[in-house]
């Protein structure tokens, strides 16, 4: 793995400094692996290990998580007593490697400075949330005897701040310094670090900036995904059929309650997987998840919190059903040549919105099919309530909104409560309508040609790039 760090065409990081200042977490943040190894114990790293960033196969910069400095001032001392000019200072570096490798006092420092000495770009990071002390300087001029070209990053693990003395000790030392904060996931945060990487080293900049350019696409890509996965999701939920076979002559309510639990019990499912789906787009595989947050801290998908929180209103849907019900009036107008005075349009109109109003919690009808004894069935779907798409969806939408904005660095367990102000970010009465075209013709039961359902990817995914942008501002 060490050889192939002189091989790569793609940009190189070893990610070095103290002990339990962040390292791990900016590993895992710029490399969006949350596989990476976190603690607040100190020595939780204790060999390098090499983290890519892999788009469709392409590795598009590749970053070492090391050990900290253990004895930096013992290794320093070792280095000074070799005196030479600067240009041949790596050398004495390497040379310190080659005497001390299988030296265990010495190992932490090995296992940091391999990777720099094959070639990988230094990125020290440092906790500016405490003072600078005098102890640092070892370290930092450990790192300009191996003659790599270095940035330093400034963490801030508590909420104190040191950043300005520390940028003054730092500038001595490093071409490049930069705030970062691995816990928040921006877009624009990730980016100007590329852009700094991009400029340690002329021969480098092609190379990152390409990274670069690859990694705006990827983001793209990943909304792109989500919005693909979310639309399916609707679509499949909205068109579902859940078949219930019998026996008897005579339908029980019992009967009727098992078809509508298996029909729920298949549409949670439905939602269940996309969410997987959706963490998996966005490189979040290894959450810590309580069972309730996979139904967003107990609010099931059919439970009436849902409704409130992601459903539209009684006078909503009001309005959402007067709307698909003045569709099909219109087609009472043409029927009579236009002499009805839009007279079909209000009585379409009237029934639709009626008809939602009072389908406030009912799913769809149970249907009784089939005449032979014993090739009888009991039948539930496609979905007739108008609101179950927007709770479906506001739950969705969210759901990819935590993904997409949650840093790989995070540790903690992940909550999806919610706050009532979520759907006023999304849902304006221009989006309900435009959405509102498709759900009707999605739970009609007639087949979705793939034009419809790319024109119902593209209305999701602007809708997710809107509230994307708006929580990175």
């Amino acid at each position: 793995m060490d050889q192939a760090v002189k091989q790569t065409t793609h940009p190189t990081f070893a990610v070095v400094g103290h002990p339990n200042k962040g390292k791990s977490s900016i590993v895992a943040a710029l490399a969006m692996d949350d596989s990476i190894a976190i603690s607040d114990t100190p020595g939780t790293t204790t060999s390098k290990r090499s983290f890519p960033l892999k788009v469709d196969g392409e590795v598009l910069y590749e970053l070492y998580d090391t050990p900290g400095f253990q004895r930096a001032r013992q290794v320093l001392a070792w280095l000074k007593q070799h005196d030479v000019g600067a240009d041949k200072r790596h050398e004495v570096v390497q040379a310190f490697i080659n005497t001390h490798r299988e030296d265990p006092k010495f190992h932490d420092e090995i296992e940091l400075l391999e990777p720099i000495m094959l070639g990988a770009g230094i990125i020290y990071v440092v906790d500016g949330s405490k003072p600078y002390g005098e102890e640092y300087e070892a370290e930092m001029e450990i790192l300009r005897w191996t003659g790599q070209p270095s940035m330093a990053l400034i963490n801030h693990i508590d909420e104190s701040d040191y950043s300005d003395e520390w940028k003054r000790a730092l500038g001595g030392y490093f071409q490049i310094i930069r705030t970062f904060n691995p816990m928040q996931h921006e877009l624009e945060q990730h980016l100007a670090i590329l852009e700094s990487m991009a400029q340690l080293r002329e021969e480098w900049t092609p190379q990152v900036k390409r990274s670069i350019e690859r990694f705006k696409a990827y983001h793209e890509q990943m909304i792109e995904r989500s919005a693909t996965a979310i639309a399916k999701l609707i679509y499949r939920a909205l068109s579902h059929v859940e078949r219930y076979p019998i026996k008897e002559e005579e339908v029980t309510e019992h009967q009727k309650a098992e078809v509508e639990h298996a029909y729920k019990e298949t549409l949670r499912q439905f939602e269940t997987e996309t969410q997987k789906r959706i963490e998996q787009i966005w490189n979040h595989r290894h959450l810590k998840k309580e069972e309730a947050s996979l139904t967003f801290e107990g609010m099931d998908l059919f439970s009436e919190e849902s409704a409130s929180v992601f459903g539209l209103t009684r006078k909503e849907l009001l309005v959402t059903g007067a709307t698909g019900g003045a569709a099909a009036g219109a087609g009472i107008d043409l029927m009579l040549g236009g002499s009805s005075f839009l007279l079909g349009t209000g009585i379409g109109a009237l029934i639709g919105g009626v008809g939602a109003f009072f389908a406030f919690n009912e799913l769809s009808e149970v249907k009784v099919l089939g005449q032979k004894l014993g090739k009888r069935y009991l039948e539930m779907g496609p979905m007739e309530n108008r609101n179950f798409p927007y709770i479906l969806l506001g739950r969705m939408l969210y759901h990819t909104l935590k993904m997409a904005t949650l840093s790989h660095a995070y540790r903690g367990e992940v909550h999806l409560a919610m706050d009532s102000s979520f759907k006023a970010r999304w849902l304006d009465e221009k989006t309900r309508k435009a959405l509102e075209k498709f759900h009707t013709l999605f739970r009609s039961g007639k087949t979705v040609d793939e034009e419809k359902l790319s024109e119902y990817e593209a209305l999701i995914r602007t809708i997710l790039q809107r509230l994307i942008d708006a929580q990175e501002d």
